[in-house]
């Protein structure tokens, strides 16, 4: 019989297998046999006697474990047969704490330490109490967002929602005894990174794998980065094909939007937090990745999440919240759903890479629908008409065609304008900065627009 997850073979004993023994003890037990070589065959110990009767004492004194050793007698000579339990409770041998997985032995380490002491002792990384956040430190535009969102969904009575924020955060689940969990710091502060750093998002333009053409960081609460992200995408890195049927205008992108908006909300639900490195979007002329840290529940494989499986949120509180927004489904559908919509979109299923301590998944553009540099088009831009033939959003066409009309109107006016909100109008004037169609001159309160022609010259 080989080594395997629950069998480990050496021919003689030393007190370091005693880590091998933590191992085993802090995963899912197994057996240690002393007396064989590691293809299984039978080579003897000399000193079974006195084994016998020092590995469970030294086990009990360094471990504080009781294990199981008996003496099997083979005609090639005695093996000492070490049998040890899965424990309930973190074993640590001299302070270092061991793993066993496969057929090796892990010294677990940061993160992985973590998580590995949080699930034995019953707590999920993001239910863990903190002490000095109160209520009152919590955003309103978050609670906002939240309740915008409940509403529509209609996975929150209407009663729940008129709730204080105290009682609204109780009926979530979000507190430990008095204390905020981590994950209302994380839903709903305004600076989640003053506890947990990286918790924000990253956006790039990427030429090449080594030309970065320009790159955005979507900072806040997971309620503002799952109410921005998307539309910062949509708005500045992805360039819809521009149809009309009869006098409908339609914009067909290069990636549906509910796939790659379930695909975020995936990452932020399943982001391993405590890694300290932020979710990162990146946006090529075919193709999109979104890539995050996390956790993989054990013997998972990239099989296994294209297959039925189970919901197993890294983040379960997290995961809850986003549910009652209406965010994501409960029921681990959430791969389904995103292969479904590319499939009805007509284009190829999603790849997806896992590693042990990350995952990224990529959305791949038809040939005929790339995407688009947006600093590109201004060579479709025409100065006679002031417009973009292809490309441009429709909004952000009028918020350029108001600015020509009046080069010092300001953000507030065009978001009265478009009835739109100020955030919207600012991602508009983003894009055609980047196109390079307009510049700003002078401040926010006397400074005004200047319309730039395709020779990069103000007109």
């Amino acid at each position: 019989m080989p080594e395997s997850q629950l069998i480990e073979y050496k021919e003689s004993w030393r007190d370091e297998y005693l880590k091998w023994i933590c191992g085993f003890a802090n995963a899912h037990g197994g057996t240690l046999y002393i007396g064989q070589r590691d293809d299984g065959t039978v080579c003897g110990v000399t000193d079974s006697k006195k084994l016998m009767e020092d590995i469970p004492n030294k086990v009990r004194d360094v471990l504080g474990i009781i294990v199981d050793v008996d003496l099997i007698s083979d005609k090639c000579g005695d093996v000492v047969k070490i049998t040890v339990g899965e424990s309930p409770y973190p074993v640590s041998y001299k302070g270092e704490y061991h793993y066993r997985s496969g057929s090796t032995k892990q010294l677990l380490q940061g993160s992985t330490l973590t998580d590995f002491l949080l699930r034995k002792t019953g707590k999920k990384w993001d239910a863990v109490p903190l002490d000095n956040v109160s209520v009152d430190d919590l955003d309103k535009e978050s609670f906002d967002i939240f309740e915008r969102e409940a509403i529509r969904s209609g996975r929150m009575a209407p009663s729940d929602l008129k709730l204080s924020r105290r009682d609204l955060l109780e009926k979530l689940g979000l507190f430990e005894g008095d204390f905020l969990k981590r994950a209302a710091v994380l839903l709903f502060h305004r600076n989640p990174e003053k506890w947990v750093t990286g918790s924000f998002v990253k956006i790039g333009f990427f030429e090449t794998d080594s030309d970065l053409r320009y790159q955005d960081e979507i900072h806040g609460s997971l309620m503002m980065q799952a109410d921005r992200v998307i539309d910062l995408l949509y708005t500045k890195y992805l360039i819809a094909e521009i149809s009309y049927e009869n006098i409908t205008r339609i914009e067909h992108y290069p990636f549906p939007k509910d796939a790659v908006k379930e695909a975020l909300f995936n990452a932020l639900i399943h982001q391993d937090f405590s890694a300290g490195i932020p979710i990162q979007i990146s946006v090529y002329s075919d193709k999109l990745y979104i890539s995050n840290d996390c956790v993989f529940p054990e013997n998972w494989t990239t099989e296994t999440l294209f297959r039925k499986h189970r919901s197993l949120p890294h983040n379960p509180d997290i995961a809850n919240t986003f549910f009652r927004a209406g965010f994501i489904e409960s029921w681990g559908r959430g791969i389904e759903k995103i292969c479904n919509l590319c499939k009805n979109y007509r284009i190829p299923n999603p790849e997806y890479t896992v590693h042990p301590r990350d995952i990224m998944i990529m959305f791949k553009a038809n040939e005929s629908e790339k995407v688009t540099e947006p600093g590109r088009l201004q060579k479709d831009f025409r100065k006679t008409s002031g417009r973009l033939q292809e490309g441009i959003p429709e909004f952000a066409q009028k918020t350029l065609d108001f600015i020509k009309e009046n080069p010092k109107i300001t953000v507030e006016e065009l978001a009265v304008k478009l009835g739109l909100s100020e955030r919207s109008i600012l991602s508009h004037i983003a894009l055609l900065k980047n196109l390079n169609l307009i510049k700003r001159v002078g401040g926010k309160t006397y400074g005004h627009w200047e319309i730039i022609s395709d020779s990069g010259e103000k007109i």
